[in-house]
């Protein structure tokens, strides 16, 4: 699993920015952006943007037309010539007569505050200032004594999105969640309004998932964006080429965040929807694949794997598609490779890459990176040392251009500098990427990773006390990041208690340790290798503590542990008992061999035990014929 989180920074950092609900429309409805105020004859029974003429303005006279009619005449006009706008320009010039002929709380002011703000967004305008003040300069004149309208959610929605702009992050939640509460009570209740919600809800719940990812919420963030799902698999057509790629955001989603098994369900989906629609041959497919490729090394099912990336690069290839996505997907087939164990084949590929790339480019960087680690593989350590300083010297370059993805890179070099025991270099290159991804609030999650990574090279270096305060940050961010019972928290509880434990604070060793093993019990199961070793650390750290009965107890989950393993693990069941009659003596003193068997004794180890205890006696006696002679 740790080894397909590599492959996966490589395979997705194309695709790592958030999705934007800007192109809503277009998606669902086929309007060229985010749901701009409709035409009057188009607008919900509910809103209409002219006012209602009332039944004395009927019955004023036609040929003498009063001086209200006449402003209502004029106002009119504005407003048919603020509809008719069409450019930036137009759309503020009509604006600004029809603002002059309104007083400020008018709500056809709102409405046409919200219209330019939402033109201005779908434009990419760059001002996010301006277009916030057109949102909330909408909501002055909407919002009036909580009204539940979807100009309100509208208007909600268009501060939120530029907040999040602005990286005003908590100021976007605020302005969504109350948008989506709205919308919430709009679906469910008759509300007489003819307008169709969900385009709406959509576009609300997407930017949710944005705020909360850049917030680090990711675990969060995947609610939203399942949620966006399921309105679209009601909008669309079921086998639509857009309902095929929901589906595979969503898979994205949760790769991004190493949930290999939730992302397979939904690729294969969006495989099985292109397939149908367009084909086995189109780009979407390819795309599919190439993604499979990734969960299924994620998975560590490395072949197929291989086959899935061999698959879309031979669609890409067919329809002329060069440039980087082919170029992305020959170095994942690289990686494969090497996980595999087949690094001449993972050179060979790299090489015919290089060959593609420009001097200063980043792909020329990454290549080099897949390079040093084949290297590594066959124990050319000199040679990889080499590729590691060009993929440095060219990612230096790109630090201000691109920081997300030459973060990722770094993390990828230093596991590297790790993997050749240069510790120092390690540390050191990622210290300067928790620098840079601390200035990028997105990249909170990898900010958990880097401050977990330092904190156990720092341990393996000996520097206890400084790997402390990393670790905790890490555990903090990663709880935020991936939820509180995500594997990666409970690598980070379990050497933290490591840490305590060296520093000879075994009972904060046993809490972090305890963690630790609730998580992995439930996220890789309680017989997996490394749920095993923090029971055993657990064990030994309230052994040390002085507290037997518990160390027994944890103990003895080991050696059953070991013993589910069979044969495969002999060593370790063999080791596992010789620590558990070590703590027999301490708690109890001597004790007799038949009262040894009686405590180890279960359905599940006995069988082994007496092989092991067996196959010891053995070798004792082999060893005493030896000094006998």
């Amino acid at each position: 699993m740790r080894r397909g989180a590599s492959l996966l920074l490589a395979a997705l950092a194309a695709k790592a920015k958030p999705s934007s609900s800007r192109n809503l429309i277009e998606v669902l409805c086929g309007s060229p952006s985010l749901p701009h105020l409709p035409r009057p004859n188009a607008l919900p029974s509910c809103h209409r943007f002219r006012a209602i003429q009332t039944g004395s303005d009927s019955a004023a006279s036609t040929t003498v037309p009063s001086p209200r009619r006449r402003r209502n005449q004029d106002v009119s006009d504005l407003e048919e010539a603020f509809e008719s706008a069409t450019t930036t320009d137009d759309i503020l010039s009509a604006f600004r007569a029809l603002e002059a002929a309104l007083e400020p709380r008018d709500s056809r002011l709102g409405l046409a505050c919200l219209k330019v703000g939402q033109h201005l967004d779908s434009i990419g305008s760059k001002d996010h200032e301006e277009i916030l003040r057109f949102g909330l300069r909408a909501l002055e004149s909407l919002d009036v004594d909580g009204d539940r309208s979807i100009s309100v959610a509208m208007a909600l929605h268009l501060a939120g999105s530029a907040s999040y702009d602005l990286k005003r992050f908590n100021d976007s939640l605020g302005f969504l969640n109350r948008a989506n509460r709205i919308l919430s009570l709009l679906e469910s209740e008759d509300s007489g309004c003819e307008f169709d919600v969900k385009p709406v809800s959509h576009a609300v719940q997407l930017q949710l998932a944005n705020t909360k990812t850049a917030m680090g919420r990711r675990e969060e963030a995947l609610v939203n964006l399942r949620r966006c799902l399921d309105i679209k698999v009601s909008i669309l057509e079921p086998n639509s080429r857009e309902l095929g790629i929901a589906h595979r955001d969503l898979a994205e989603a949760y790769a991004a965040i190493l949930n290999f098994k939730e992302a397979l369900p939904l690729c294969l989906k969006a495989l099985e929807i292109h397939t149908a629609h367009l084909g086995q041959n189109s780009v979407e497919v390819a795309h599919d694949r190439r993604l499979l490729g990734v969960i299924y090394t994620g998975l560590e099912e490395h072949q197929k794997a291989l086959e899935e990336n061999q698959l879309s690069q031979k669609i890409m290839k067919s329809w002329g598609m060069g440039g980087s996505d082919l170029l992305h997907a020959e170095i994942d087939a690289a990686n494969i490779h090497i996980a595999l164990g087949k690094y001449d084949e993972a050179i060979n590929v790299l090489r015919g890459v290089v060959q593609q790339t420009d001097k200063e480019s980043e792909i020329r960087a990454l290549v080099f990176i897949s390079m040093a680690k084949a290297l590594c593989n066959q124990e050319k350590f000199s040679d990889a040392k080499r590729c590691l300083e060009v993929s440095r010297g060219i990612l230096e370059k790109k630090e201000f251009v691109s920081p997300e993805k030459v973060a990722e890179a770094y993390m990828e070099i230093a596991t590297l500098y790790e993997s050749l025991n240069d510790l120092e270099t390690s540390i050191s290159l990622l210290k300067r990427t928790l620098a840079m991804v601390e200035k990028i609030p997105q990249e909170q999650h990898i900010e958990g990773n880097v401050s977990a990574k330092i904190g156990w090279l720092l341990l393996l270096a000996g520097r206890v006390v400084q790997a402390i305060p990393y670790l905790e940050s890490a555990a903090d961010r990663m709880k935020e990041s991936f939820g509180p019972k995500h594997f990666g928290v409970g690598y980070v509880y379990n050497n933290l208690g490591a840490a305590y434990t060296e520093i000879d604070r075994p009972q904060s060793a046993a809490q972090m340790f305890a963690m630790a093993k609730d998580i992995m019990d439930v996220s890789l199961g309680p017989h997996h290798s490394d749920s095993i070793q923090t029971s055993q650390s657990l064990a030994n750290a309230y052994s040390a503590m002085g507290s037997y009965t518990l160390a027994l107890e944890f103990q003895q989950r080991v050696v059953d542990a070991w013993a589910s393993h069979g044969s495969s693990a002999k060593d370790e069941l063999k080791e596992a008992i010789r620590l558990l009659e070590e703590l027999k003596k301490k708690a109890f003193g001597p004790i007799s061999e038949a009262l040894v068997q009686e405590v180890l004794s279960s359905p599940k180890a006995e069988a082994l035990i007496q092989e092991v205890l067996s196959s010891s006696n053995k070798t004792d006696s082999a060893s005493d014929k030896d000094a006998q002679h």
